[in-house]
């Protein structure tokens, strides 16, 4: 009897179409998602005003990546351990790498969702417009900045087992990025502080956005912030990808 394994391709895009499937079905965590950032834009009137359009769409985006790789990913990942998802699917004829792959496809997606959602939200609300440069750098910025909160999501789910205890944390660990991300961008919590966050995976990210969408103000320093964010992304993905078990057991 001879057995037919499918091509890489086909696994792929039969993978994809499932991922898709389960992000639609759970379109009200999407939506949520897609409104925080923009909602927080809105309500960011004045510091528009005052600091710039760029300051307050770099941060906006930032929040939204930090809610799909540590709201989103890490808690889809340790439900669907918890549920034998994983399980099933390694025993089929498939490589493991694509499992994941293709969720993180899904959730790059995601990322360029938010961004277009955090830019329409700015010309619709605060008017605010870039060139197009300036769009295609920081889409360009948002996946890498994506693919570090992913791997921060994938630290979580790769340490912690139970999926109870991977959704507190994850919400712990937002709520704090979210909150000392923010104001120490802001400058209320002090120069320390601020030159902590600065350098943090918040800080770096926020960077190289805004710098994305003024091309011209790109300096050193945000050279210097891609190369951290990228390092970030890569010590931790390694972490993430050496910890993850494929049972919650």
């Amino acid at each position: 009897m001879q057995i037919t394994i499918p091509a890489t391709s086909t696994v792929m895009k039969s993978l994809l179409r499932a991922d898709l499937i389960t992000q639609w079905r759970n379109r009200r965590s999407l939506i949520l998602i897609l409104l925080v950032p923009v909602i927080v834009l809105i309500s960011w009137k004045g510091i528009v005003d005052k600091m710039g359009g760029p300051f307050a769409l770099s941060n906006c985006i930032t929040i939204g990546l930090v809610a799909i790789g540590l709201m989103g990913y890490s808690n889809s990942v340790a439900r669907d351990r918890e549920k034998a998802v994983f399980q099933r699917l390694r025993v089929a004829p498939l490589p493991s790498w694509t499992i994941m792959a293709s969720r993180l496809i899904v959730q790059l997606a995601m990322v360029l969702l938010v961004t277009i959602a955090v830019f329409v939200g700015g010309y619709y609300f605060d008017k605010i417009t870039i060139s197009p440069t300036g769009y295609v750098f920081s889409f360009l910025a948002a996946l890498i900045g994506g693919a570090l909160y992913l791997s921060l999501g994938q630290v979580i789910v790769g340490l912690i087992r139970n999926p109870e205890t991977v959704n507190s944390t994850s919400r712990l660990v937002y709520f704090v990025f979210i909150m000392v991300g923010m104001f120490g961008e802001l400058g209320v919590l002090g120069k320390e502080i601020g030159t902590a966050v600065h350098w943090s995976p918040y800080g770096t990210v926020k960077t190289i956005l805004s710098a994305s969408m003024e091309p011209a103000t790109w300096t050193s320093t945000t050279t210097w912030a891609l190369l951290m964010t990228i390092l970030y992304t890569i010590v931790l993905a390694g972490i993430g990808i050496r910890k993850f078990q494929w049972n919650a057991r």
